[in-house]
């Protein structure tokens, strides 16, 4: 990988990119609140399994519209978009990842990324998933899907672990001990989804759309999902 892609990597998976990822929990904090998650050990099983999740679903959904960008497939996009928008279960998970792509998609046209013609399709899209704005910056900065990839992985990996820490909380060691551990999920969630066919996708998490529920009305919040 080239420099200079790398270091737009980096930037497209950055923590400090301003999306508002730091908001949202994904119903970690709803699990936390139930007791399903209480400590490292829990906490690491909780977001290994959302890796594995990932794998099945979104991210191959992401990968598809990396290819549909460079393509300027713009009806796979809007197909897509739409699937991705439908999966999403609870009222806050649906706006969270509105939120977040509006946000990116936002960010994408501002810093000019992209050819101008494609930057207003993207802009065209309303309300826009998440990794459709992800796949469409990916695209514009000339990221190979396998890394895109990963990298998005890691940066969903990172912020859970974040939320772990405020919500639980746990020790900043005890964060690293569970990003360094699931170094090797990330891999093997990338792999599966690189791998992955559409008969064999699928987003079947009943508890998560529970927790999230429930998460709206929860007393006391840190988070927005």
């Amino acid at each position: 990988m080239a420099l200079p892609d790398l270091a737009a990597l980096l930037q497209l998976a950055s923590p400090a990119l301003p999306i508002g990822a730091f908001s949202y929990s994904q119903a970690l904090e709803a699990a936390i609140e139930t007791g399903l998650v209480s400590d490292a050990d829990s906490a690491r099983c909780w977001i290994a399994a959302g890796l594995d999740l990932l794998a099945g679903g979104e991210a191959v959904l992401l990968l598809r519209l990396c290819r549909a960008w460079n393509e300027s497939d713009m009806a796979a996009v809007h197909r897509h978009n739409d699937t991705l928008l439908a999966w999403r279960e609870s009222c806050e998970l649906r706006l969270e990842t509105e939120q977040m792509g509006g946000s990116l998609a936002r960010l994408a046209r501002e810093l000019e990324w992209g050819e101008p013609d494609l930057r207003t399709q993207l802009a065209g899209i309303k309300p826009i998933a998440l990794p459709t704005a992800y796949a469409y910056a990916a695209t514009a900065l000339s990221i190979d899907e396998p890394h895109a990839l990963t990298a998005w992985l890691y940066a969903w990996l990172e912020n859970q672990v974040c939320a772990a820490l405020k919500a639980i909380p746990l020790g900043q060691v005890a964060g690293q001990r569970i990003l360094y551990g699931l170094r090797n999920a990330v891999a093997q969630a990338a792999r599966r989804a690189l791998d992955c066919i559409d008969d064999d996708i699928q987003t079947f998490a009943p508890m998560l759309g529970i927790l999230s529920s429930r998460h709206e009305t929860q007393y006391s919040r840190l988070f927005r999902s």
